[in-house]
């Protein structure tokens, strides 16, 4: 994927490698979405079968560029590419947020969600710190079925209300997200994600 065209001043780059981790790695962020529970799906950070990750880390002339302590808000993530397709992202980094934003980038025209629903949905998961890709179900081709409850804070509070066929950018701090132990080396403690989302299908 070609890095995308910057908003204003410097902006996460994100690229999508082709490659899944060994099975020994993926084990250890097979609690990352799912903050409880045991029940999965297919890969990722929910499932230890086929997580992926990006070796693309920003330059150091890049990340310096934008001040550390950018307030990240959901509004400021652009988002460009058609529902169920593969999602472009940029914003500032490195950034931070204080609290949990969302903003629709597609409002859904189906059922709404409730916070006792599974769901079955897409995702790319972005470091805000490092503008680094750490996840995606659109890369391994695969959606992924799990209850909402038992996904992190993040998500328990910020997916209520879309609608079936809907894409959504939540930005979670990291006290709602992973903490200071997150499931993989490539989401740094603490640090606040982007993530985009389609909800397909409510279970």
């Amino acid at each position: 994927m070609k890095d995308l065209a910057p908003r204003e001043g410097k902006v996460a780059r994100v690229r999508i490698h082709r490659r899944t981790l060994a099975l020994a790695t993926a084990a250890v962020v097979v609690t990352s979405l799912a903050a409880c529970g045991s029940s999965s799906s297919s890969g990722g950070l929910i499932d230890p079968t086929g997580a992926t990750t990006s070796s693309a880390a920003a330059s150091a002339s890049e990340s310096t560029s934008v001040p550390a302590d950018t307030n990240l808000t959901a509004e400021m993530v652009k988002v460009t590419g058609g529902i169920k397709e593969t999602p472009k992202v940029t914003f500032p980094f490195p950034s931070s947020a204080t609290e949990l934003t969302s903003t629709d980038v597609v409002v859904g025209t189906g059922a709404e969600v409730k916070a006792t629903d599974s769901i079955t949905f897409n995702y790319v998961g972005v470091g805000a710190q490092s503008g680094m890709t750490f996840d995606s179900s659109y890369e391994r081709g695969a959606p992924i079925t799990y209850p909402l409850a038992q996904l992190i804070p993040g998500w328990q509070q910020g997916i209520p209300g879309m609608k079936v066929g809907g894409r959504r950018v939540l930005v979670i701090p990291g006290a709602l997200a992973y903490g200071a132990n997150p499931p993989t080396p490539s989401i740094a403690p603490n640090e606040t994600l982007v993530f985009v989302l389609d909800v397909l299908a409510i279970k």
